[in-house]
């Protein structure tokens, strides 16, 4: 007979939710009017002329076809191998293909070639787009871009495990464990990757990204990377739960716009070390977080012997639409400074529960002004001077 321990540890492992729904089952909510217009100045998120903002139906550029299109887990692997720059590798969007098994039998990574596009059709008609997904918990990750130029594109990238795991992190941490047995301890539980390049120019567009414990878009190097129109949800495990992760990279860049966030413990991270800069613009954070929103380390963090928190920063025309977490914290002090401004913020008043370091200007290089605080009567509110 076997043990309801070994039992209970190998359910935990082939799958995170095994019974009743996944909490990351849910469709993008109806978002509404996502910025708010005072004295003829727009403040928060807006559409762009590529669609709605979080991707799906009516946004503009989505692939309904390709060289390749397939619906098989032997023709998708056949494909990539085959596709050359300039390709397009077309998932059939009836196509629901579960990694698991090749996961823990082969530690299977789909690696995509350098200029290729691997995609699905998620917006078309209401088409949800081709489901790519893995329940291995040391999944890490699903996708791979081996070279630069790489586009992923309308598909639905599910991971593991979807939920917080506020008890393990506690086990881990708070329970008198030396720093290195802590570490030790909480890493026992495998953590996930959905989609990671160390190379440049990743493109990850209308995609739906939910259920990856440690990062749903993870950038270990590389510029030009671009993540825009997704719907990136529930990528939230205590300690780590990214929605977009800024590596340990010489010089990680990124531009991430007109993406719909919610439940993730950070939507945007950065390991602040010197090559990390990242521009946030027209998102939606829906909240629902364990901790702050948008996040940039510092040397403390790093134990590196600085106080740098990355290159740059410039966090514009986002609509932070929940006040319980705070929406912006850089840890450190950027080299060239970081701009905050033109935001929506749900709080009614500026301060260190919204954005820290608090207050801004001076030493701390943070340019924080001209945004609107309050959702009922949004006002614009003066920071203090530098």
């Amino acid at each position: 007979m076997r043990c309801p321990v070994a039992l209970t540890c190998a359910v935990l492992l082939l799958g995170a939710t095994l019974v009743g729904a996944r909490e990351d089952d849910v469709p993008m909510p109806d978002l509404g009017q996502t910025w708010v217009e005072i004295d003829g100045e727009v403040y928060g998120a807006g559409p762009d002329e590529m669609g709605p903002i979080g991707g799906g139906e009516g946004y503009g550029p989505i692939v309904t076809d390709g060289q390749y299109t397939v619906g098989t887990i032997d023709d998708l692997l056949e494909a990539l191998s085959a596709a050359q720059p300039g390709e397009v590798v077309f998932v059939d969007p009836a196509a629901e293909l579960d990694f698991t098994a090749l996961v823990y039998a082969e530690e299977l990574i789909l690696h995509i070639p350098e200029g290729v596009t691997l995609a699905s059709n998620r917006g078309q008609d209401g088409a949800p787009g081709a489901l790519l997904h893995s329940d291995a918990f040391q999944t890490g990750p699903l996708l791979r871009a081996e070279g630069p130029d790489v586009r992923i594109t309308g598909l639905r990238v599910r991971g593991p495990d979807p939920r917080t795991r506020l008890d393990h992190h506690r086990r881990a941490f708070s329970s008198g464990r030396e720093s290195k047995d802590a570490g030790s301890y909480y890493y026992r539980l495998p953590n996930s990757v959905g989609i990671d390049t160390r190379l440049s120019g990743l493109e990850v567009d209308n995609c739906e990204l939910s259920g990856w414990s440690h990062a749903a878009v993870s950038l270990a190097d590389g510029i030009d990377h671009y993540v825009h129109h997704c719907y990136i949800h529930h990528n939230q495990r205590n300690g780590l739960g990214y929605g977009v992760a800024l590596g340990y990279g010489e010089q990680v860049q990124a531009l991430i716009e007109y993406n719909v966030f919610d439940y993730n413990r950070h939507s945007i991270a950065g390991t602040g070390k010197p090559g990390n800069a990242y521009e946030a613009r027209h998102n939606v954070e829906l909240g629902h977080a364990i901790s702050h929103y948008f996040d940039l380390h510092g040397g403390s963090d790093r134990k590196d012997g600085t106080n740098i928190a990355g290159d740059w920063l410039r966090i514009h025309h986002n609509s932070f639409l929940d006040a319980a977490q705070c929406a912006v914290v850089i840890r450190g002090v950027p080299i060239e400074g970081a701009d905050i401004s033109r935001n929506w913020f749900a709080a009614e008043e500026p301060g260190p529960k919204v954005i820290r370091p608090w207050p801004p200007g001076g030493e701390t290089r943070v340019d924080c002004r001209d945004n609107a605080y309050g959702i009922q009567t949004p006002r614009v509110k003066d920071n203090p001077a530098p």
